[in-house]
């Protein structure tokens, strides 16, 4: 039988096994904002590009923020 493991290195591994995804949509929600809002506007590709700086900002910003989560799980079960 295979020996168990921590709960807190499985929680740590499903947190950050969900970066990928969340990044990549964190990018597209905020290009697709800025490019409907460039298109109802008029005012292209400005904020095309801002929506995109902004969804890349907040897709980093949700990184740091799972990678302080797993952290935080894998110490508490030391």
């Amino acid at each position: 039988m295979a020996p168990t493991r921590e709960p807190g290195a499985w929680k740590a591994l499903a947190e950050l096994s969900t970066v990928g995804i969340t990044m990549v949509l964190a990018t597209v929600i905020g290009f697709a904002g800025g490019y409907y809002l460039d298109r109802w506007l008029g005012t292209k590709p400005w904020l095309m590009l801002a929506g995109l700086g902004f969804g890349i900002a907040a897709g980093f910003v949700n990184l740091v923020r799972s990678v302080q989560r797993a952290e935080r799980d894998i110490d508490d079960s030391d």
